[in-house]
């Protein structure tokens, strides 16, 4: 499956190089008539379908039809098992077009913001050390991302690839969204249990407006014991909106340049309201 991928993806990219050399070709040595060979070379790729990889590796063009099937399959999969990532990540990316829009115009009336998304930092243990960060105090942040990672068995590399975002400037945004939501539980202070994810959601959902955001923080309480349920509406649902609403917007967080920075500091400097205290016994 994955070999039979590859190569039809290398097809598309052969034909694409091709079609791109010919046209310089065409430029050079055919003095006029190029001009008009360019025009219909344009008018051409206008007109074909997007193949694999055209936007970005590893996009996967869908038309709006396919778009609503995937969304409605990776809703109802992502409600029967919330760890299905696969059906979460598709979910996200088939609803998310204008939620993007818009978390990318307030990134770019940031100025850090806008640094983030002309320089497109990516978080995997390719750009970061997670021996540096076990290496860092314990009151500062990376040093609560790093214990956050080693206690739950998670790596930065686990994030899937973004596919079914038509765009690459907004498909970085959902990259970026994707890679700092370990960072938002390790800021805010939430665990990775149910209780925690449901109280992460609604902070995204507040602050990004992605559906998949929404549905997670609507639904997920339903997963919820009659106990925690009741612990979940009068402290961590009112907590979490909160937050969500006078924190400073998340996504336009320059987080790889606050690792060595007191957590607590930075939960100031952000405006998070510290976590209600969370028992052990909570699931």
């Amino acid at each position: 499956m994955t070999s039979s991928l590859t190569f039809t993806r290398c097809r598309a990219l052969q034909k694409l190089t091709q079609r791109r050399c010919r046209f310089v070709s065409q430029k050079c040595f055919n003095g006029t008539a190029s001009s008009h060979a360019s025009e219909e070379e344009k008018e051409h790729d206008e007109e074909r379908p997007l193949q694999y990889d055209d936007l970005y590796p590893g996009h996967i063009p869908t038309t709006l039809f396919q778009k609503v099937l995937l969304s409605a399959g990776s809703a109802a999969m992502s409600l029967y098992d919330p760890t299905r990532d696969d059906m979460i990540s598709t979910l996200g990316e088939t609803t998310g077009h204008f939620a993007l829009k818009k978390m990318k115009q307030k990134m770019l009336e940031d100025p850090i913001g806008r640094k983030i998304i002309e320089e497109e930092p990516e978080i995997n243990t390719s750009t970061l050390s997670i021996d540096y960060l076990g290496s860092l105090p314990e009151d500062t942040f990376g040093k609560k991302y790093w214990n956050f990672l080693s206690k739950n068995g998670f790596s930065p590399d686990a994030r899937l690839p973004v596919h079914f975002v038509d765009d690459p400037e907004l498909k970085y945004v959902m990259l970026r969204y994707r890679q700092t939501h370990d960072l938002f539980h390790s800021v805010l202070g939430m665990p990775p249990h149910m209780l925690g994810e449901v109280a992460v959601k609604w902070v995204e959902a507040i602050q990004t407006g992605l559906p998949m955001c929404a549905l997670g923080a609507f639904f997920g309480p339903l997963r919820l014991g009659p106990v925690n349920r009741q612990q979940y509406l009068s402290t961590y649902l009112p907590w979490a909106i909160r937050c969500g609403t006078n924190s400073k917007f998340l996504m336009a967080v320059y987080w790889e340049k606050h690792w060595e920075q007191n957590l607590t500091d930075l939960q100031n400097e952000l405006n998070i309201e510290p976590a209600p205290v969370l028992d052990k016994e909570k699931k």
